[in-house]
């Protein structure tokens, strides 16, 4: 391995993204939600209610630490950061739209508030994509397809999009009593738009929840459709940092560094339900100079480079480039060296498997474009 990327020290932050609460259309309050978070030792939650940062408003961003008489393993300060959620007026185009204050004034068309929200200088991620629907009626799919808007970031894995498109009715019995089983990999489709994108311009992704905590009628009962602790378990996106986050100081002063961490794809993200992905990293390092690179970095061509996959634990590694596999290998580490030349020039990330199930999916080190 380069010397300089065994030396690079980052900090990663475990979070889940795209979670709405009492303020829109879930059914938990956000103390509710962040207790949900605190129990499984997240780092950070983003809520995105729709059109609306009343969580804000209303003095419920700051940091939570466990209720008295609540006992939580190894307990730390969670981030409770509110974002939200825009739709055209056809109810479609949703967007995630983070960093700001204030709803952005709600424009006609998708590309006008996907502008307007880079104007006042957040950014955006684009919610289910592709999302489809085979079952459920009363909840219907929310694809995007407002292409020509210039958004920064993509979800290319949604938990509950996943659930409620594999959902049928010979596996509508498991999917309610085994939810977290049923989630599998990101729809191919999406990857694949992603990975094009990232061919002409750079685009991060990150992994959602997609929480609501819906209630439904169920065999006579009124239950939950996964409770947030239960959904927390599933898709997570890990922010990594170079610098620490200081819970001592203001979240007002702290919260910077995941929404900058998340806008330049210094990220992963992962399923938990197959493992704890805490020390996984893809980076890379000038061969000449030691110059390191994060994954969601843009690195110049020209110089013999090292990439480098660090898992926590045994798996099925990849190295992807433009979307086909370079090189795989089994195990906790694989680095491969990049020599110069004209065929360079590229989009790399990395995935992990475990026993042949999707775990791990790195934002890329776009390399000479």
């Amino acid at each position: 391995m380069n010397a300089a990327i065994n030396a690079l020290q980052t900090f990663p932050y475990e979070g889940v993204i795209h979670v709405h609460s009492t303020f829109s259309d879930g059914t938990g309050s956000i103390p509710e939600i962040m207790e949900a978070a605190m129990s499984l030792g997240l780092d950070f939650v983003i809520i995105t209610d729709h059109n609306t940062v009343r969580g804000k408003t209303e003095g419920f961003e700051h940091y939570y630490t466990p209720s008295r008489g609540k006992r939580v393993k190894n307990a730390k300060p969670a981030m409770c950061l509110i974002c939200y959620e825009l739709n055209d007026a056809q109810n479609q185009n949703h967007y995630l739209s983070l960093g700001l204050d204030k709803v952005v004034r709600k424009q006609k068309s998708a590309t006008e508030y996907v502008a307007a929200v880079k104007e006042a200088g957040g950014f955006g991620i684009i919610a289910h994509p592709h999302e489809k629907r085979g079952a459920m009626e009363k909840y219907p799919p929310y694809p995007w397809t407002a292409w020509d808007a210039k958004f920064d970031g993509i979800e290319i894995w949604n938990h509950m999009s996943e659930w409620m498109e594999s959902l049928n009715k010979h596996n509508r019995l498991r999917h309610f009593v085994h939810p977290l089983a049923s989630i599998t990999a990101p729809p191919k489709e999406t990857l694949a738009l992603w990975d094009k994108l990232n061919l002409t311009r750079k685009v991060m992704a990150v992994g959602s929840v997609d929480a609501h905590a819906h209630k439904h009628h169920l065999f006579g009962m009124c239950v939950r459709i996964f409770p947030y602790k239960v959904c927390f378990k599933s898709i997570r996106t890990y922010a990594v940092l170079r610098e620490p986050v200081d819970t001592s100081q203001p979240l007002e002063t702290e919260r910077h560094k995941i929404f900058t961490a998340l806008r330049e794809g210094h990220s992963f993200i992962a399923n938990t339900y197959h493992g704890n992905p805490k020390g996984f990293l893809f980076s890379a390092a000038q061969n000449s100079t030691g110059r390191t690179f994060l994954m969601g970095d843009d690195a110049p061509s020209g110089e013999s480079l090292s990439l480098s996959i660090i898992s926590p634990k045994p798996a099925t590694l990849r190295l992807i480039k433009n979307g086909e596999v370079l090189v795989e290998s089994e195990g906790e580490q694989l680095n491969f060296t990049l020599g110069r030349g004209e065929m360079q020039a590229g989009v790399y990330r990395a995935e992990a498997q475990v026993k042949g199930k999707a775990w791990i999916f790195s934002n890329a080190i776009r390399v000479g474009l």
